[in-house]
């Protein structure tokens, strides 16, 4: 049996457990930059507020309907799902991360599921503050569905029983259930196709034909033949990236240095929290493409390195030699993009007996940046290089404290 935990509009419930008078409240959260609507709360979706909405197009309905606003705050939330994943760990060994508000649990051996569930969702609700639901089923694909259909009963759903899944397909629409994408859910409902109850009535044949293996597999799991297993160890990152949008378009050189070194010091820090070191180091300049009167380009370098290294001092040199050879005068960038590719384990770097290699004490360095920021709050210590006023940064207007992981942030009580 497997169980799936999704936290109920979990953007919007984070920043509710900090604020409490936005309960009840429609509440949104937006892009980088404060561009579009990327979260809502359910009585900001009654107000008609559309996933994907550019900000500047509903100031009017937010002002109408008094929606409260946030910036995205993603250093929060993912804080507060690490201690979510925690507390669903308490309650069985085989547990995947699915995503920062969606966790899959193995159930098997475990009796008095519906009773196991609720107290799951009551523990988590009670250590956290964040409402969860939990869907119980015999594969992943009848969790989902079981996972959207507790949201109707009290949080809780167990389907276990032929009857109970029979009778929870019988008007599950088809467009929602995992693996059908916009592609599939148009031919399914243009050919008649409009449940999960209809979709499992189709012969094998005809989902092999039209519907290749990823619907196969849904086809079998929606009889309860367990195709896809959890992945309780993680598949090793090829790549990370770090880039964002600037605050405002810009072509100031200096301006584009800082941004560089800051994106290559959280891409060392990334590296470094997951124990990698990176071979290879790209560096990428680009312009906003929806502004048609502006010129276009999209300037990009790849470097190998001469050793696996996730200090920060090499990654800001290399990264802001990388920049120096492909900026180009006479144009306004949007972004700057640092990847790292070719990752290996830190236990498994090699050095080459025919180079100097100078990384160790740059490492002693990243360990007390790491160590102090850890402490005091990320960004305490940076290098010089990163700039002080960063003019460049990102446009986040309604942008809320780090409760939770910057001690100047830590609620006070009178």
């Amino acid at each position: 049996m497997f169980a799936l935990a999704d936290c109920n509009n979990f953007y919007a419930s984070c920043h509710r457990l900090f604020e409490p008078q936005y309960n009840g409240v429609p509440v949104i959260v937006l892009s980088n930059n404060d561009g579009c609507v990327i979260a809502r709360s359910n009585e900001a979706k009654a107000c008609g507020i559309a996933m994907g909405a550019p900000f500047f197009k509903i100031r009017a309905d937010i002002k109408k309907h008094n929606i409260a606003v946030f910036s995205s705050h993603y250093t929060l939330y993912g804080d507060i799902s690490a201690r979510v994943m925690t507390n669903l760990a308490r309650f069985t060994p085989e547990v995947e991360v699915y995503s920062i508000d969606e966790c899959f649990l193995g159930l098997n051996g475990f009796d008095n599921l519906q009773d196991y569930g609720i107290e799951i969702r009551e523990t988590v609700i009670y250590n956290t503050g964040i409402p969860i639901s939990i869907g119980i089923a015999p594969t992943k694909v009848l969790a989902k569905v079981a996972n959207k259909t507790s949201k109707k009963h009290n949080g809780v759903m167990v389907l276990e029983t032929e009857q109970q899944i029979t009778d929870a397909l019988a008007d599950y629409p088809v467009e929602d259930l995992w693996g059908v994408g916009r592609q599939f859910a148009h031919k399914l409902i243009k050919d008649g196709i409009e449940t999960a109850a209809q979709f499992r009535s189709l012969p094998i044949d005809w989902v092999q034909k039209y519907m290749t293996i990823v619907g196969v597999r849904m086809w079998y799991e929606l009889w309860g033949k367990s195709c896809l297993p959890l992945k309780t160890v993680l598949d090793p990152k090829k790549g990370m990236c770090t880039s964002r949008a600037f605050g405002k378009l810009t072509g100031d050189y200096n301006q584009l240095i800082e941004a560089t070194a800051n994106y290559a010091a959280r891409l060392a820090s990334k590296l470094r929290s997951n124990k990698l070191c990176a071979t290879v180091l790209s560096v990428r300049l680009l312009t906003n493409k929806f502004i048609a009167e502006e010129l276009q380009v999209y300037p990009a370098i790849t470097i190998p390195l001469e050793h696996p290294i996730n200090n920060t001092v090499e990654l800001i040199k290399v990264a802001v030699w990388g920049l120096k050879k492909v900026y180009l005068r006479g144009y306004m960038y949007q972004k700057v993009e640092v990847n790292a590719t070719g990752l290996i384990p830190e236990s498994e770097v090699q050095l080459n007996i025919f180079t100097d290699f100078k990384g160790v004490k740059y490492d002693k360095v990243s360990k007390v940046l790491d160590k102090l920021n850890l402490h005091y709050g990320a960004g305490t210590l940076r290098m010089a290089g990163e700039g002080k006023n960063q003019k460049w940064s990102m446009k986040r207007e309604f942008l809320r404290p780090h409760y939770t992981t910057n001690w100047n942030d830590i609620i006070k009580v009178k």
